[in-house]
């Protein structure tokens, strides 16, 4: 099967129907040569024997998943050097961030968002001597509770600015389609060379789960072209990344799902 240049598969988009090793062929079988493995994946596998199976099928590695979760995880700071440890044990570009929402009982999302300014920056040189970008993934405000208390991209490049070299963004369709800033903060994140991933899945109307109801690209109120439009004036040539929670797509076959992932990146994408 001839190559798909420019698309990435997160393997949480076929994590059900594939362990690391299987997603790993089955990408490369279907010409696919960027994938972004999961943390729990990798930890089945073994960091050596992950290396070993993603160079043997020639795959590179977007982003590593994931790292964060500065406001919930007393151990976050050991947690995230053993995430940049294993994420460059397997080549990959960056570490995603999800930093963690509202500490259990609390009410202080100014607060939640001074703890993960203060963790980010506590793990940042240890990122910074391991040549290893940290990526800021800011997620929809519905998550704002319980994964992430930053939910815009300005927000995420304000830290950046505060943060310096080192640390940049994610831009997930998903999480940032709604935002009235979208396209202003796009350029700003590409005039700081801060895009780091450029994730892709849809929004459905209706969406009957927030976490594993995305919908494959075309499925729903998502304009994927403007959006990438928007990322590539920005200076960004990279992967676009499906990362596709949902136990629709996760019910068919593997395959199927791959297929149907490279059919919409070349009509919708």
């Amino acid at each position: 099967m001839s190559d798909v240049p420019g698309l990435a598969i997160n393997l949480a988009t076929v994590r059900q129907q594939f362990d690391l090793k299987a997603a790993a062929e089955a990408c490369a079988r279907h010409g696919i040569s960027w994938v972004a493995p999961w943390r729990d994946q990798v930890a089945a596998t073994g960091i050596a024997e992950t290396r070993r199976i993603l160079d043997g099928n020639g795959l590179r590695v977007t982003g590593l998943c994931r790292g964060g979760m500065f406001t919930t995880d007393p151990n976050a700071q050991d947690d995230n050097r053993r995430a940049i440890d294993e994420a460059v044990g397997i080549g990959a570009t960056c570490l995603v961030l999800v930093v963690g929402g509202l500490p259990r009982g609390s009410r202080d999302i100014v607060g939640a968002r001074r703890t993960v300014e203060d963790g980010l920056g506590t793990l940042l040189p240890y990122a910074v001597a391991n040549n290893l970008p940290l990526a800021i993934e800011p997620l929809h405000p519905v998550y704002a509770p319980d994964r992430a208390c930053i939910n815009t991209l300005a927000q995420a490049l304000d830290l950046c600015d505060t943060l310096g070299s080192g640390v940049g963004v994610v831009l997930d369709t998903y999480h940032l389609w709604w935002d009235p800033n979208l396209l202003r903060d796009i350029a700003r994140a590409g005039e700081g060379n801060r895009i780091l991933a450029h994730h892709i899945s849809d929004f459905l109307v209706p969406t009957r789960d927030l976490l594993n109801d995305r919908g494959m690209m075309g499925d729903g109120v998502i304009d994927f072209k403007a959006f990438r439009r928007a990322v590539e004036a920005a200076g960004y040539h990279g992967p676009q990344e499906v990362e596709i929670f949902s136990t629709g797509w996760w019910a068919r076959s593997g395959d199927d799902v791959l297929s149907t992932c490279i059919d919409r990146f070349h009509s919708v994408c």
